[in-house]
């Protein structure tokens, strides 16, 4: 039940920050961040209505996606963390959509083992909009270098950006990252008018309303439905 209550209180919150911000609800696209969480939390979220979501880590999140092919074929699943080039099969085989394309490397190998009897899969370029070292993600400045290359990957479809800035409590500085994804978000659409560019993924628990002020198509959204993560 709490799930449920959960998902129906992020959805509210989502309402109200489009409101604010004059944007229709239906602007924002909610992914529900179900990493190391059980098969039996996912189905209370699709009891739920929800049926986009994301996974950090590949092997779990294939045998989520085998768990529920057959009883929900519906789901969308998003991959949302680092991936090695050793594991990009697994990804291109099995994921509907791949949100931190940071190398041609792995565009390239993405692109070669994607099953030609599945649709293009959706990526999207990360940025590493706070330039923190440990993050991963390419300078704003080679965003549309790499856009052209995957353009020529015809079983790829780039489908926009995504971003993990740097935590704050600083509203003005999440406003600051934000707003310049937004920007680079706008000018990667202008550069590739014939690519269905539609998504800006940023946002999550701490700081979503900001980022659907921002501008955000979509957010990210773990903690705020499922609850804390145990990684013991």
């Amino acid at each position: 039940m709490q799930i449920k209550d959960n998902l129906t209180s992020i959805h509210q919150q989502i309402q109200t920050a489009c409101q604010k911000a004059g944007r229709p609800q239906s602007a924002v696209k909610l992914l529900a961040v179900s990493k190391t969480k059980p098969v039996e939390d996912i189905q209370s979220a699709i009891d739920a209505g929800q049926h986009a979501f994301g996974e950090n880590y590949v092997q779990e999140g294939i045998e989520k996606i085998q768990y529920f092919a057959d009883k929900h074929p519906e789901l969308e699943w998003h991959f949302i963390g680092p991936l090695q080039s050793n594991k990009t099969r697994l990804v291109a085989e099995h994921f509907d959509w791949m949100q931190t394309i940071d190398r041609a490397k792995i565009a390239d190998r993405l692109n070669e083992q994607r099953p030609r009897h599945k649709a293009p899969l959706n990526v999207l370029i990360q940025i590493n909009i706070s330039d923190e070292s440990s993050k991963s993600g390419i300078p704003p400045q080679e965003m549309l270098m790499l856009a052209k290359h995957i353009e020529n990957l015809p079983h790829l479809c780039l489908r926009g950006l995504m971003a993990i800035p740097a935590p704050t409590d600083n509203l003005a500085e999440q406003e600051k990252a934000f707003n310049t994804m937004k920007s680079l978000f706008e000018e990667l659409k202008a550069a590739f008018p014939h690519q269905p560019i539609d998504t800006l993924s940023m946002g999550m628990t701490d700081d979503m309303e900001t980022a659907i002020t921002c501008g955000t198509t979509m957010v990210r959204i773990g903690t705020a439905i499922f609850g804390k993560r145990d990684y013991s």
